[in-house]
């Protein structure tokens, strides 16, 4: 049986938003909480990454998304996870036809927010290779370059990356 793992990342700075948004609350429960809730029924064990009381992000903090995901493979195949199925905390909604079509092909990155993923654990080495000598820190671009398949969302996905767009929830 194919073992999953996920990741919530939730090492950002939050400059946009002004505080911590991964403890912002939406309807009465943690942005944070609530990533972690959309991945629980997907994954056999979900951690977090990038804050304290989680896992660090590798190669080092001030990496970005690429930094979290590196952390979460690595985490992922050192203890026999197949796969990792990455979200970013700042993500509260994020419909079930999109983990569906994530998970049919790993890998894979949703257009809409390429953080949002399903990696084979086996690329952390080559993510910490693209980190230290690739063209760019974008998830996408890391993406493009391994092949990942490209999963149009279909809907908007909500991001929250100021107060009012908790707001506009």
């Amino acid at each position: 049986m194919t073992r999953l793992l996920g990741a919530v990342l939730a090492g950002g700075r939050s400059s946009r938003f002004g505080s911590d948004k991964a403890i912002a609350l939406w309807d009465g429960k943690r942005l944070l909480d609530r990533a972690r809730g959309l991945l629980d029924p997907w994954c056999d064990d979900v951690v977090v990454v990038g804050r304290d009381g989680g896992i660090a992000d590798l190669p080092s903090p001030g990496l970005g998304p690429l930094g979290g995901i590196a952390a979460a493979l690595d985490h992922g195949a050192t203890r026999g996870f197949r796969c990792v199925l990455t979200i970013s905390c700042d993500m509260p909604r994020v419909p079930k036809e999109v983990f569906e079509a994530l998970l049919r092909r790993g890998p894979s990155y949703c257009v809409e927010a390429p953080v949002l993923g399903h990696w084979p654990a086996a690329l952390g080495a080559q993510l910490l290779s693209y980190l230290e000598t690739g063209p760019s820190r974008s998830v996408k671009a890391w993406a493009q370059s391994i092949g990942a398949l490209p999963i149009d969302a279909e809907v908007p996905i909500a991001n929250i990356n100021t107060p009012a767009d908790l707001l506009a929830l």
